[in-house]
């Protein structure tokens, strides 16, 4: 049997895996709910009922993260989804003619948009991977639809390496948590340093093959029609009516009243869009370039400007924002759940035992990577990497000042443990199983594959690379 052929057989097995026993992301911060709910009972001074007080007090704690989140998932939607970005996607996905080149350029294309946005990354890898499938398709050749799905998700295996950062982000803006402990870290102390851009291309020559071995034959691919039809291209006819916000029925022949011209009208999304550009090249220039000052309301600003931009009126903008609320339901559901796990786990100080344990074997050349390993097994329970940075970026930047570690090395550090984990921890692939129509179980069993090959990439970059 071939090196391939191995690797083809062992990612069929965990996909076998996963099909059985991966629960749904709703069901699955429910079971860590309880997990942290137990360990916090078992490990800390703090009772039943206290933990139960700790768990609503962390509820509702990350509400303006949540939020900041969502708005760069919708945001980073609607620059994705507009006319000017798909027509290059569609074109691109015309390219493959095997699996291997199909799950290849899936995650190339995820990988590189996931970079420099998590929220475009994942929505791109979603809609080109459906792209890919349905190229494949109208070409009388079936592509691994799973397999398409999970290339598309690895775009959140490198996010936390590039410009949207949370916990980078966070750092980089005044007043946050930290700033006694490790100041205010400009980006370029953290991801545009050569350490970061290191872990990045260790990512992209690591994750593109592995989906290229992983992909099966054609003979035993299961294709886009087996899974979501519907998002296959129809023949019928385009609708010759449409509806309107109010759920009225427009025809040609409708008179078009003032409001009506006001949310079709390009000047209106323009001039909004120019007056944010001003702000935004402003405050950039005054604050010394965007490694010194980018956060994330500048960020999420920045790409609502660009997303009128793009889709060029009010109406049209709305009407993407209503699309990609649907990939942020869950978000919306499950955020408050793993802010009541937060509250458990930092409320009762189980976080700093975690947190004080491995750090207290860390030297400052093993550091980087015991705070990769904590980034990572917090990500399980809090998959937020701004929120998990918020209960552990005390301890870490603690630790890191006490040893001599540049906290922006820290950052990045932890950063990839975060990201790592995301390939078993579902709870960001959620817009893409909502755009995709896949289940997690569909695509975790290949996911998982990629953790498990990053897990000695990771730890020698980190140990070796430069700073």
């Amino acid at each position: 049997m071939s090196t391939r052929q191995r690797v083809q057989s062992f990612g069929r097995s965990m996909a076998d895996w996963s099909e059985r026993w991966i629960p749904s992301p709703f069901l699955f911060a429910v079971i860590l709910t309880l997990i942290a709910y137990v360990a916090a009972i078992a490990f800390t001074p703090d009772g039943p009922y206290q933990n139960i007080q700790n768990w609503y007090d962390g509820f509702w704690t990350l509400l303006t993260f949540a939020m900041q989140m969502v708005l760069i998932l919708v945001t980073g939607y609607a620059v994705a989804d507009s006319d000017f970005v798909s027509s290059y996607l569609d074109r691109l996905a015309a390219v493959p003619d095997t699996n291997t080149q199909a799950a290849a350029l899936v995650a190339a294309v995820a990988l590189i948009f996931g970079y420099f946005h998590w929220g475009i990354g994942l929505i791109v890898g979603a809609i080109f991977a459906i792209f890919v499938a349905r190229a494949g398709h109208e070409r009388g050749k079936t592509f691994h639809y799973p397999i398409l799905c999970a290339a598309g998700y690895t775009s959140q295996t490198i996010w936390h390496v590039g410009p949207s950062t949370s916990a980078g982000l966070l750092s980089a803006t005044e007043d946050h948590p930290f700033q006694d402990i490790i100041g205010i870290v400009p980006l370029n102390e953290s991801v545009f340093t050569i350490y970061a851009f290191g872990i990045a291309v260790l990512v992209f020559v690591t994750v593109i093959p592995v989906l290229a071995f992983l992909a099966p034959d054609e003979e035993d691919a299961t294709g886009i029609e087996e899974y979501a039809p519907e998002l296959l291209r129809g023949d019928d006819p385009e609708e010759a009516v449409s509806d309107s916000d109010d759920g009225a029925t427009i025809t040609a022949n409708t008179p078009r009243s003032p409001a009506d011209r006001l949310n079709d009208s390009r000047a209106v999304a323009y001039l909004i869009g120019i007056g944010m550009m001003v702000y935004v090249i402003n405050y950039f220039v005054n604050a010394g370039g965007i490694g010194e000052a980018l956060d994330l309301n500048v960020f999420n600003f920045t790409f609502i400007a660009l997303g009128l931009f793009l889709h060029k009126t009010p109406a049209a903008y709305m009407e993407t924002i209503r699309d990609a609320t649907e990939g942020a339901a869950g978000i919306i559901l499950q955020f408050p759940f793993y802010a009541g796990i937060l509250g458990i786990i930092s409320n009762s100080g189980l976080s700093d035992l975690i947190a004080e344990g491995l750090l207290a074997v860390a030297t400052p050349q093993t550091f980087p990577v015991i705070a990769w390993l904590l980034g990572g097994l917090m990500n399980l329970f809090v998959p937020s990497g701004g929120g998990e940075w918020g209960i552990i970026g005390g301890v870490v930047g603690s630790a890191a000042v006490e040893l001599g570690v540049p906290p922006g090395k820290a950052i990045v550090a932890y950063g990839v443990g975060d990201m790592w984990t995301n390939m078993f921890q579902p709870f960001w692939a959620i817009p893409l199983l909502g755009l995709t129509q896949v289940r997690a179980r569909d695509i975790l069993g290949y996911t998982i594959v990629v953790m498990l090959v990053l897990f000695p990439v990771f730890a020698v970059g980190l140990y070796f690379l430069p700073y």
